[in-house]
């Protein structure tokens, strides 16, 4: 299946109206925080496992995310509600962190923008555009990720079928110097605010080069989450500095909260 077959077939999908039960989840009015029926405010998750969401932190809202992948490295995210339906967040990540492997290996730091600029309703999904800069797998002898970062988007997200099930579909460029456009989809499943299931199709242009991600977030408090998650399902090969292309087992607590 090509790219633009899959992105044609995600925003299909995305426009069909969903299922509303009572205690659907709603996006408010300032930033999209979803909100019950019954007005109880719930955090919102602006990302899944790799693939964003339409989401975005309220004004004086912010988030940290720390991942551990392969090979002792450690991945940490900020994020931060500076505007309303606007987040910037920085990410930093450290290669050979946990374990005996020597030396500690930094990265630069990626920027991250995202602009909810339409709160969505029955039959058109919430739209944001943003900017990320963090990829995954750092190449030191090539000077990029391995795995090429989101750079410019464009998504949209809608709860589709089912309360609780919402549909994500996006379309990104990387690099400007290749002009390559990509596409990404993901499904999640909200179970009573307690667990989050989470199903990612990632990097869509050729089959070879796309990544399927499954995972699973645990609420553990109304504020913080665990996270476990595999990348990369199904892959395999080499990549140009040697290392193995395969599956990926990562584990991420989340904390989000408001100053």
């Amino acid at each position: 299946m090509s790219g633009r077959t899959g992105l044609l077939l995600a925003f299909t999908l995305l426009a069909s109206p969903p299922i509303h039960a009572k205690e659907r989840l709603a996006a408010s009015a300032e930033g999209g925080a979803p909100t019950t029926s019954e007005g109880t405010l719930a955090l919102p998750d602006t990302e899944l496992i790799d693939v964003p969401s339409a989401a975005v932190l309220t004004q004086g809202g912010f988030s940290s995310r720390t991942r551990f992948f392969n090979r002792g490295g450690v991945l940490e995210w900020l994020n931060f509600g500076v505007y309303p339906r606007v987040n910037i967040g920085a990410s930093f990540n450290i290669d050979k962190f946990i374990g005996s492997d020597s030396p500690v290996q930094l990265t630069r730091p990626e920027l991250q923008l995202k602009l909810r600029f339409y709160d969505g309703d029955r039959t058109i999904p919430a739209l944001a555009v943003g900017f990320d800069g963090q990829g995954f797998l750092y190449n030191r002898n090539e000077r990029r990720f391995n795995q090429r970062q989101r750079g410019l988007y464009l998504m949209g997200t809608q709860e589709i079928g089912l309360p609780g099930l919402q549909g994500h579909a996006g379309t990104n460029i990387s690099d400007f110097d290749g002009n390559y456009v990509f596409g990404f989809l993901a499904l999640d499943y909200d179970i009573e605010n307690k667990v989050k299931l989470m199903a990612e199709w990632d990097n869509i242009r050729n089959y070879m080069d796309s990544r399927v991600n499954l995972g699973m977030r645990v609420y553990l408090t109304r504020a913080f989450a665990v996270e476990f998650s595999a990348r990369g399902i199904g892959q395999g090969g080499w990549y140009n500095d040697g290392v193995h292309r395969t599956a990926e087992r990562v584990a991420q607590f989340r904390y989000t909260g408001h100053f």
